[in-house]
């Protein structure tokens, strides 16, 4: 159904697309705002246009069924939602299509997948909902062929313990999928990344994905319970329970494996009541060194509010959420209790550092829509010849003021003159932040790809040497390989080889993620 049919290159579905004038017109809109000269605003390919490779293999009849080499899977699991896949895309541009997109519906025949791709020496890559940003999903490999496998079947919430408060969720569970089967429970995961919408449960716990809380749960590492993953080499299952000192944890050696150790199929994960109780507030500072001041102070306080979010003064005008220096979105939740006195020391706490609160008619609710509809916006900016990324990465308090004045600099020279960079913190700690930085710029036509490549490793370059993280929640994938392997230990790089080749003796998994073979 087109309800169902995402779009050929972008966000989201194909029904959600805004027509051409409505595009044209918001491209102006931004272009305007954000002082850059008038463009021409591209328009997207028609399937019938765009060339692609033919398929290097087909599959055994056996699988046939659920296995797929048309156009159009082809073209959706090429690439993830990064600048430069939304570029290529937009231009009809797909170098490495999957040759096969296979679609298991369950563990059996996602295990003879793996079998037909390791006898076929065939890369096999893991696919939840196509949100990398890191080019974690884009069969750029070394094997003569790929076949995507795309676990969106298995998307069931497959047991509940009410006792425990804990879900048994299938992989392919997107995030409204399977809040909606919690909720028949009255329960919710409450893990809201920005990709939600169209992420899933095995995605987030391959990615080690950040979630909407500031502080405390912060990922979805402080949901899992346990999970279990099919390997070449056989099943790879966790037991159950709350914590356990018993060696290194096999669920952390999952968590954030990217797909290179197996496909995780299933997880049990701590859910919890829908929260009861919530109080918000924005808090306006002078100077965003100010705020990050007071962010450390509520990091460090014991309040554990669930929002925390700092944005610099560029970054709250942009988003409309405040014309008057820097913004702190501040919240509390709880399914238990009342939250006033908890929001009333986080206040007392904010004007210590010259921080101004207030509850109503606050900035929350317009920053609150400008990032969820941020991926939606993005397209017509691409589209607009408008170059539209992000990156993050996470520092100790002791470096912060320091660190991110070095990345500001670095960044913004390689932007140059015309370009606008923005700050907000996302996730507090006691004993750090994790900085998100935002680049808008004209694009250069024709050069895009460079123009990506140049200021993506002037930020990688500074996020490195200053001692940052390369980051904190969108995994490390193909695009940031180069900073990651300087980040890692050595013995530890060769002990993640080692484990690689005792599951996936042939490389087959996601290969050129993480560790080469």
């Amino acid at each position: 159904m087109l309800e169902r049919r995402r779009k050929l290159w972008g966000w989201g579905y194909e029904s959600r697309q805004a027509p051409p004038d409505e595009v044209e017109q918001i491209a102006r809109g931004a272009r305007e705002q954000l002082g850059f000269e008038p463009a021409e605003v591209e328009h997207p390919p028609r399937l019938e246009d765009i060339e692609l490779p033919s398929p290097r293999l087909e599959p055994p009849a056996a699988l046939a069924p659920i296995c797929t080499s048309e156009p159009y899977e082809r073209v959706t699991h090429a690439y993830g939602k990064a600048y430069r896949d939304l570029v290529r895309a937009l231009r009809g541009r797909f170098d490495n299509p999957p040759d096969v997109v296979a679609y298991p519906r369950d563990e059996a025949e996602l295990e003879q997948v793996l079998d037909w791709c390791s006898s076929a020496g065939a890369a096999a890559i893991p696919y939840g909902g196509g949100t990398s940003v890191v080019g974690g999903v884009e069969p750029r490999v070394p094997q003569a062929a790929a076949v995507t496998i795309d676990l969106g079947r298995l998307d069931r919430v497959l047991d509940i313990d009410p006792v425990s408060r804990a879900a048994r969720i299938q992989a392919g569970a997107t995030g409204p999928a399977l809040e909606q089967q919690l909720k028949e429970h009255g329960l919710t995961l409450r893990h809201y990344p920005q990709s939600f919408e169209y992420s899933t449960l095995g995605g987030w716990i391959a990615t080690r994905a950040g979630g909407h809380f500031a502080t405390l749960q912060t990922h979805i590492d402080d949901f899992v319970e346990s999970i279990r993953a099919l390997t070449p080499s056989g099943v790879w299952e966790s037991r159950r329970l709350p914590g356990s000192g018993a060696g290194p944890s096999p669920d952390r050696m999952l968590i954030g494996s990217e797909g290179i150790l197996g496909v995780i199929t299933e997880a049990w994960v701590r859910v919890q009541e829908a929260p009861r109780f919530k109080v918000s507030a924005s808090v306006s500072f002078a100077r965003f060194a100010e705020g990050a001041e007071a962010v450390r102070a509520l990091a460090q306080s014991g309040l554990y509010p669930s929002n925390c979010r700092l944005l610099d003064p560029g970054e709250a005008a942009l988003t409309g959420a405040s014309r008057d220096g820097a913004l702190l979105v501040l919240g509390f939740e709880s399914a238990d209790h009342d939250l006033e006195p908890w929001m009333a020391r986080a206040e007392e706490l904010c004007r210590d550092f010259g921080g101004e609160s207030r509850r109503k008619g606050s900035g929350e609710g317009t920053w609150r829509d400008a990032f969820v509809g941020a991926p939606y916006l993005r397209d017509h900016l691409i589209a607009a010849g408008i170059l539209a990324e992000t990156f993050e990465t996470a520092i100790t308090w002791d470096r912060f003021d320091g660190f991110v004045a070095e990345v500001r600099e670095r960044a913004a020279t390689a932007l140059g003159p015309e370009g606008r960079l923005t700050c907000r913190l996302t996730h507090a700690y006691p004993d750090g932040a994790a900085p998100y930085f935002t680049v808008l710029a004209p694009a250069r036509r024709g050069s895009e790809l460079e123009q990506w490549d140049e200021i993506k490793a002037a930020a990688s370059e500074a996020i490195e040497s200053a001692g940052g993280t390369i980051t904190p929640h969108h995994a490390v994938g193909r695009d940031h390989r180069p900073w990651y392997d300087r980040q890692r230990p050595d013995p530890f790089a060769e002990a993640l080889r080692a484990a690689k080749a005792a599951v996936d003796p042939k490389g087959i998994l996601n290969p050129g993620v993480l560790v080469d073979p």
